[in-house]
């Protein structure tokens, strides 16, 4: 197994933990906090870390498919949502912080698709 493709697994699965963990510990609390926001990004820079390293596995060539068009919009979905939980944050509507979690599953939702779709053709 190369060093890249062990870098490109244990980014994503790393993604997997932090995006879920900041996810769901925002959905319980029912309110977005700034530690959520610190998981998302770590969560956003561990995907695009293992994204680059899937890439550079692939000898650098875009292959479209399912995976690769969903799993790049689920990284362009996974920034907006770092962005919008960090304005919410900045704003501090009691309403907002309350009702982001419903954007937040959604997102995540989405990020599986490709994640479980990579990982079922990689297995």
């Amino acid at each position: 197994m190369s060093e890249t493709l062990i870098i490109a697994i244990v980014s994503m699965m790393t993604a997997l933990t932090m995006y879920t963990i900041g996810v769901w510990a925002e959905h319980f609390a029912k309110q977005l906090k700034p530690i959520h926001l610190i998981f998302f990004i770590a969560g956003l820079i561990c995907d695009t870390i293992g994204t680059d390293r899937m890439f550079a596995l692939s000898h650098n060539i875009f292959q479209l498919n399912v995976h690769s068009v969903t799993g790049a919009m689920a990284l362009g979905l996974m920034f907006i949502h770092a962005l919008w939980a960090a304005i919410t944050l900045i704003r501090n509507r009691e309403n907002e912080l309350k009702m982001f979690h419903t954007f937040s599953l959604f997102v995540w939702g989405f990020w599986l698709i490709p994640f479980v779709i990579g990982a079922a053709l990689h297995a």
